[in-house]
This record gives structure tokens, C-alpha cells and sequence, in this order.
């Protein structure tokens, strides 16, 4: 699964999601869904834009996270 880092990134570079918004000219809604759901699918060039403003590779904004294993308890359903 991928993860997106930006929330992470934009904290540590004191850069509010009001303000990521604004420089990036990405709405303000976007940025929020982006916050609270850092797996959501997001088009690159929002990416792009994002990582201009904080200053870094689109790469650093994207992590990869293992899937859950099948029975695990988090995706075990059967019981």
C-alpha cells in the first residue's frame, strides 16, 4: 500500500494545511481529505505541487506500507 508523507513533511517545515493550500494552489478540502486519509489516491501533479512548497522530491512524499497479511487480525473477518 502506498502512504503519502505530506502531512508529516509540511509539520516538520511549520507549514499549516491553510498555508500548503494557498502556495500550492491546491483547494483547501483536498489538502484536508489528504491530512486525514494519507492513502487516498491523489494525481501526481498535486504531488508535484506540494512538494515544491515544502521544499523536496515528490519521492519523499510517497512511502510504501506492507498490506496487512491475510488472517492477521486487522483483516481477519471470519469471526
Amino acid at each position: 500500500m502506498i502512504s503519502l508523507k505530506v502531512q508529516e513533511i509540511a509539520k516538520s517545515k511549520g507549514i499549516s494545511q491553510r498555508q500548503l493550500s494557498l502556495r500550492s494552489g491546491v483547494d483547501i478540502r483536498t489538502v484536508q481529505r489528504i491530512f486525514r486519509n494519507p492513502t487516498k489516491i491523489v494525481h501526481t501533479d498535486t504531488l508535484d505541487k506540494f512538494a515544491k512548497v515544502l521544499g523536496v522530491d515528490a519521492s519523499e512524499l510517497i512511502e510504501s506500507i506492507p498490506d496487512e497479511e491475510p488472517g492477521s487480525p486487522l483483516t481477519d473477518v471470519s469471526a
